[in-house]
């Protein structure tokens, strides 16, 4: 081979060698965990697997999507995600604080992205700060200042004579238990009074809005964190068939019969997390991700509901819902 011929040889090579590793980079077939509280995929998850999709990642192509849900059983979150980490994920998606807590127990390598979190993700000890987490876990947060208060505020506008606000929460959850702390400041900051309705199991819904009526409670707040969110339907009855105006933290109660909710628009949140997933996937460090908070919010209201507890929504109200559901 003479040195003309060896030098374009060379050159060729070079030129095709990105190429090749380009080639082999698209080739990868990516595999994400997935760690929810919830009981299977639903809406929620089918938003994150679009907003993967829009990002170039496409189940069955180059995507394996490890769907792993503890289905309202806090104690199964660090057995599933040890699973996670055995199977050798590229990154883990967390929904919710429980299952965030056991993912970082059981890694400190693998990515962790925060798909939602209603809780403060320093205070447990997950990130050192929102802008610098520090470490293998960033994403998307559903803490937003006066949450609880508006909430508040918009019951006393559609029940205009409530003073005493029960709520029902998963005792056993870290995020409900954050909800009601904050939820008890603002009371306070409103002059209202609230009164806990602790629940550790579904056959304490009953015995919880017995106990609301017992309490004189004027509205009820369902905090819809832990094994809460699994039953929607159950707890909406229980509301309305003790004649409960209530406000939840999830639209879903709303649309199978709750009078309304008002909470952080939950289909963005999955969407940024995805956002953060492509970016940890292209290289890119949990630490150097600043952590996002929400920025969209939702009020949704059912007005046959509305109408079947006696009640009028006033049109300063409706004014600023996001939904209607008549």
């Amino acid at each position: 081979m003479n040195r003309r011929s060896f030098i374009s040889t060379m050159a060729l090579s070079f030129t095709l060698a990105p190429l090749a590793a380009e080639g082999q980079q698209s080739g990868k077939v990516w595999r994400i965990g997935y760690l929810s509280n919830a009981s299977g995929t639903g809406p929620t998850e089918e938003v994150f697997r679009q907003a993967l999709r829009q990002l170039g990642y496409v189940e069955g192509q180059n995507l394996v999507i490890e769907w792993r849900f503890a289905k309202g059983n806090l104690d199964r979150h660090p057995e599933l995600a040890t699973e996670l980490v055995r199977l050798q994920v590229d990154c883990i998606i967390s929904i919710g604080t429980a299952p965030t807590l056991a993912a970082k127990q059981a890694t400190s390598t693998i990515p962790i992205v925060m798909g939602t979190l209603s809780d403060d993700p320093v205070q447990h000890g997950l990130i050192a700060s929102l802008a610098r987490p520090g470490g293998n876990i960033t994403g998307v947060v559903d803490i937003a200042h006066g949450l609880a208060a508006k909430r508040l505020e918009f019951l006393k506008e559609v029940v205009p004579t409530a003073e005493r606000i029960a709520i029902l929460w998963h005792a056993g959850s870290p995020g409900a238990a954050a909800q009601v702390k904050e939820t008890e400041m603002a009371a306070r900051s409103l002059r209202m009074q609230l009164q806990s309705l602790e629940v550790r199991r579904p056959d304490d819904f009953e015995n919880a809005f017995r106990a609301a009526g017992k309490g004189r409670a004027d509205a009820v707040i369902v905090v819809t964190f832990g094994f809460v969110q699994n039953h929607p339907e159950s707890i909406v009855n229980l509301a309305i068939k003790n004649r409960f105006p209530a406000m939840y933290t999830s639209s879903d109660f709303v649309r199978v019969g709750g009078l309304m909710s008002y909470t952080s628009y939950a289909p963005d949140r999955l969407r940024r997390a995805a956002t953060y997933v492509d970016k940890i996937l292209k290289g890119a460090k949990p630490a150097d991700l600043p952590v996002e908070q929400p920025t969209k919010f939702e009020l949704v209201i059912n007005l046959k509901t509305a109408k079947a507890l006696g009640l009028t929504i006033p049109a300063s109200v409706l004014l600023q819902a996001n939904q209607v559901i008549e």
